[in-house]
């Protein structure tokens, strides 16, 4: 049992906003009280007491982010940490190993953490590293948006055949992989890449089944929605990273007008064109249609300046990426399932380019006015490592700050850009909201970004410093299901969290049919597809609706 007393709080989900509150744990989870007098009592006076963070988007587990970790050796040799009779060896570079993933978010106060990304033959794989990663729950995304099994049931002619069987799929996918959520990537994009074919627009039809972009979308939203998942389709949508992508990320949210959507890393996906074809932002354009579609949401993908390791299944993206910057580059194909690609990059602030995007990120966390709907993230690692989150938050809540960083940038960036306009500055509730309340809604947990009575009791205390970057940088503690972790930003134990997952309201009932695919296609036998549960020994299933 625990109490902590004379704290702060900021509980968005209850209503509480800088009360000076008790807060009550037993078997951990939070309770009402009142709790035995021999109790162990945190005294938090002059700190900020919050929910513990929850993480809806970063790459952490699987192929993809160890071939990342292989791609720049150089890099993991420079963070080596041995270990100490608590914590294990790691490395912590942009692309941390698993051990320090986790120590690392626990020090910024997270506790839940999902990786937005996994094959489902390499789910296995994920799962042994998201095991590997301490303290926090962990989940995963499923990739489907270039699966040959979902576009086959997207062929289908008749709409109630096709209905039934794109459901099936989905359904089987997610129990066989022990996925959380539908993620799609550069939906039909990847594998029109791979028929040696050009850029794909929504009504662009897909080898092998002449699908488009549309359809996938679409009917994976719809699938979503009637298997009542707790989170919906995870949108990584088509051309990221070009100039103009704006105009089709807006006709995407059209197409997908009165479905729930997530956006993910949405500053890639919002770039005018300038009058010379170059980058610029349009921030204010998704924003004002974001503000209008209440059914979606997004996480910023906000930029941060020195090297990093992207790393994305839009394999195709990242072979552009090669060729623009040259260097190394790390291309992986999963057979009939999706891609993806690895390039190191370094964001520079006297680059034109990385200046727009450094804005731009900025500009749609201001400019969307709803924190419930748009969340912290750098897409881990894409556009930076999460430890850079302390330096963000104060971006986010001293414009002074901001506008000393924007000082620094590429001298035109002024003319591309609307940052400079922009005078809101994000309170500590609205902190809160963006790095857990909101993620948790948006997952459909519960029991998760809040402080209330029965939540569990992963909850963070922060000493209350005006310098927000340095408040956030490290927590003073952080409780994980009534366990202190971290006193005084140092790790005092370390276990495993739960394996995050879903209770399905159907099945996937596809063995006939999938054992003859398996068998004249496929390298991995139908029996052996299946993610065993040993693989997620703490399991807790999340019911869909």
């Amino acid at each position: 049992m625990l109490r902590i007393i004379n704290g702060k709080v900021y509980d968005p989900v209850n209503r509480i906003h800088g009360e000076i509150r008790d807060i009550c744990i037993r078997d951990q989870k939070i309770v009402e009280g009142p709790l035995p007098p021999e109790t162990e009592i945190i005294d938090a006076k002059g700190c900020v007491v919050m929910p513990g963070g929850v993480e809806i988007h970063s790459h952490v587990a699987g192929a993809k982010v160890n071939n990342g970790r292989m791609l720049c050796p150089e890099d993991s040799a420079d963070h080596f940490r041995a270990h100490t009779e608590i914590l294990r060896s790691g490395c912590n570079g942009v692309v941390p190993t698993t051990f320090l993933t986790g120590y690392e978010y626990a020090r910024l106060g997270y506790t839940t953490l999902f990786e937005a990304a996994v094959p489902p033959l390499k789910a296995r794989h994920a799962h042994e590293e998201l095991r590997d990663t301490p303290i926090l729950d962990t989940g995963c995304y499923t990739v489907m948006g270039n699966n040959y099994l979902v576009m086959k049931a997207l062929n289908e002619p008749d709409e109630i055949s096709r209905r039934e069987k794109l459901m099936g799929v989905v359904a089987w996918l997610l129990e066989s992989t022990r996925g959380y959520a539908v993620k799609i990537v550069n939906p039909g994009g990847v594998e029109n890449w791979k028929w040696n074919r050009g850029l794909v627009d929504l009504d662009t039809p897909v080898p092998p089944f002449d699908v488009t972009p549309r359809m996938i979308m679409t009917g994976l939203a719809r699938t979503a929605y009637e298997l009542k998942l707790p989170h919906p389709i995870h949108l990584h949508t088509n051309h990221l990273g070009e100039p103009g992508n704006m105009a089709y990320t807006l006709e995407t949210m059209k197409a997908l007008s009165g479905s729930r959507a997530h956006f993910t890393h949405l500053q890639f996906h919002s770039y005018d064109k300038s009058k010379r074809g170059g980058f610029a932002s349009g921030a204010v354009a998704i924003a004002e249609y974001f503000n209008n579609h209440p059914e979606f949401t997004c996480d910023a993908g906000l930029i941060v300046f020195g090297p990093t390791m992207t790393m994305t299944a839009d394999a195709p993206m990242e072979f552009s990426l090669h060729q623009m910057k040259g260097g190394k580059w790390s291309n992986l194909d999963i057979e009939m399932e999706t891609g993806s690609g690895v390039v190191p990059i370094k964001y520079q602030p006297d680059s034109l380019v990385n200046a727009v995007q450094w804005c731009l990120g900025l500009e749609l966390m201001l400019l969307i006015n709803d924190p419930w709907r748009v969340f912290l993230s750098t897409d881990h690692p894409n556009a930076g490592p999460f430890t850079s989150y302390p330096l963000l938050i104060k971006l986010l809540m001293d414009r002074d700050f901001r506008m000393s960083w924007y000082e620094m940038l590429h001298p035109k960036v002024k003319e591309y850009t609307c940052l400079h306009d922009l005078t809101r500055e994000y309170s500590l509730e609205e902190i809160a909201i963006v790095t857990r309340s909101g993620p948790a809604r948006a997952l459909g947990l519960k029991n998760r970004g809040h402080l209330g009575a029965g939540a569990y009791a992963d909850v963070a205390i922060y000493p209350f410093f005006d310098d927000k970057q340095k408040m956030f940088s490290s927590a003073s503690y952080l409780i994980k299901d009534g366990r202190v972790v971290v006193r005084d930003g140092a790790i005092k134990e370390s276990f495993s969290g739960r394996a995050l997952g879903l209770e399905l309201p159907v099945k996937g009932e596809l063995a006939g049919d999938l054992k003859e695919y398996f068998e004249q296609y496929s390298t991995v036998a139908f029996s052996n597809y299946r993610v065993e549960e040993e693989y997620t020994p703490r399991p807790e299933l999340i019911r869909c609706g």
